[in-house]
């Protein structure tokens, strides 16, 4: 059970407040944000209920008295609401949980940082991940051995866990913990510094001094294990920190760092079983249902899109399109469901113009041009269809990407249903080289005339025969004069007998270029 003692203890006093709070809370079990404008609201047993819009002492009694009746666990205001004698006395009159959460916090980056923390909670009380919570524990403790407020963070800045304690703070740490990752700007600084250059290199600790924005001083340790960086711990310290201190901090990275190896094994084995059931989806082989519960996939059409990601080889192209992903998903906001099948990279997205949708990965995989180590990727969608059916998908995403692959396209990202016309070219062509039209006749005279003297005048009888009546236009495409391309015409017509005027031998020799050009 996650009640809402524990909530505000994880999320700590720097953010919330408890200024009510009854022994009987019922379990927390979700976050609502209460609807502006004062009106009822429903809510489910153990909702934590965000007065968001609520800006009267009368209107947040009100909705404190009507969560109350719901079974909500606890009503959260900012100040000066939350401490106005009218609604504390309507929490304690219903008994309900009253929290007033900091003047400066962001009510949406809250939202997210409550429904984190619900999870972790969650996952600590039912055992489902034997990291989360420790991680959490585990910063409780360094706190105490540093004596200091203190952060377990990723190789990428991202918060893992952070200590309830909060009595040295700054804004930096404020806005870390509430983004769950050291801001960029912050971060830019810490960087000119060179701290993770000094975290690279192994030092034991680092000690960095207050800053002129008022940013407190910092010591950080790196948690390494066998030569791996895993990650690195700050704590937030008044000014110098004594070499016993210092060496106590540091002495706890070995022990997140089994933590951290941990939480490793347990995310990896989660994100294989994820990546087997997507492949089974791909080919075919999954329950709809199980695959959507699983894979928290919603119930509307999805498209699968296969990206391929040029450069390196082995392990070091694995690399490479995992990196790809997560550049992508910087750009979207939400990493797609993705595997990988026979070296490409398959996700599955929503076919939605909103957020997280194929329209928003399309803008971001157009926006992702080359890197140092790798081209600019290629990638090609299936057409829209439901959970089922999207081993269809998937096999119309990967003949999409043989257009792209054969550059018979100029774009580097299509969608199948968009590109319906070189792929009826395409497929036409492949079943006519299969039985081998372009042998028949004297297209065969002209081949091998540019084979020996580079001639070119296949391709100008297929610009020719693709823009009949306009040689302008042909020629264009060819890149060369009209004259030039009415004298091509006038040898190659020497050459071999053809009645350009039937449109049947033109229809013929047009079948017979097609797939010359497109097979």
């Amino acid at each position: 059970m996650v009640s809402v003692r524990s909530v505000v203890d994880r999320v700590g006093p720097t953010l919330l407040h408890a200024l009510q709070l009854p022994d009987d809370s019922p379990a927390v079990a979700d976050v609502v944000i209460a609807e502006p404008g004062g009106g009822s609201v429903t809510l489910a047993a153990g909702d934590l209920v965000l007065g968001v819009a609520t800006t009267s002492p009368e209107d947040a009694a009100e909705l404190v008295k009507q969560s109350a009746g719901q079974g909500a666990a606890a009503v959260l205001l900012k100040p000066p609401l939350a401490a106005k004698p009218a609604v504390k006395r309507a929490a304690k009159a219903h008994g309900v949980a009253l929290i007033q959460v900091h003047a400066a916090t962001s009510w949406a980056q809250l939202v997210w940082l409550l429904r984190t923390v619900l999870d972790a909670l969650a996952d600590e009380s039912e055992d489902l991940d034997p990291g989360s919570g420790d991680l959490f524990r585990l910063a409780d403790a360094v706190a105490s051995v540093v004596d200091a407020p203190v952060t377990i963070e990723d190789t990428n800045s991202r918060v893992l866990a952070y200590s309830a304690r909060q009595d040295l703070t700054d804004p930096a740490r404020v806005a870390t913990i509430m983004g769950r990752r050291i801001p960029d700007d912050v971060l830019a600084r810490f960087r000119s510094r060179g701290v993770f250059r000094e975290l690279s290199r192994g030092r034991q600790t680092i000690f960095v001094p207050a800053q002129r924005d008022g940013t407190l001083p910092r010591l950080i340790v790196p948690i390494r294990m066998g030569g791996e960086l895993l990650g690195s711990m700050w704590a937030v310290v008044a000014g110098p920190v004594s070499d016993e201190r210092a060496a106590a901090f540091a002495d706890a990275a070995p022990v997140v760092a089994l933590h951290l190896l941990r939480r490793r094994a347990h995310t990896d084995a989660q994100r294989r079983a994820s990546a087997e059931l997507l492949r089974a989806v791909l080919e075919g082989n999954a329950n709809p249902r199980k695959a959507m519960a699983e894979l928290d996939l919603s119930d509307e059409p999805h498209r699968v899109v296969v990206i391929e990601v040029t450069g390196g080889d082995g392990r070091d192209a694995e690399g490479l399109r995992l990196a790809m992903l997560e550049r992508l998903s910087q750009g979207i906001g939400r990493r797609p469901v993705a595997t990988e099948l026979a070296g490409l990279l398959y996700a599955v997205v929503p076919d939605r113009p909103g957020p997280g949708g194929w329209a928003e990965l399309r803008d971001a995989l157009v926006a992702t041009g080359p890197s140092r180590r790798t081209g600019a990727p290629r990638a090609a969608a299936g057409a829209p269809g439901e959970i089922g059916d999207l081993s269809v998908s998937r096999a119309q995403a990967d003949e999409a990407l043989g257009l792209l692959r054969a550059e018979l396209l100029a774009e580097r990202v299509i969608a199948f249903d968009e590109a319906w016309t070189a792929l009826t070219l395409h497929r036409g062509a492949t079943a006519a080289a299969a039985a081998r039209v372009a042998d028949l006749g004297p297209l065969r005279t002209l081949r091998a005339h540019d084979e020996t003297g580079r001639a070119g005048y296949v391709e100008t009888l297929y610009e020719w025969l693709r823009h009949p009546g306009d040689p302008r236009a042909a020629a264009r495409e060819l890149r060369i004069h009209p004259n030039t391309l009415r004298y091509r015409m006038r040898k190659l017509l020497e050459l071999v007998p053809l009645d350009l005027d039937d449109p049947d031998v033109r229809l013929a020799l047009l079948t017979q270029l097609v797939a010359v050009h497109w097979s």
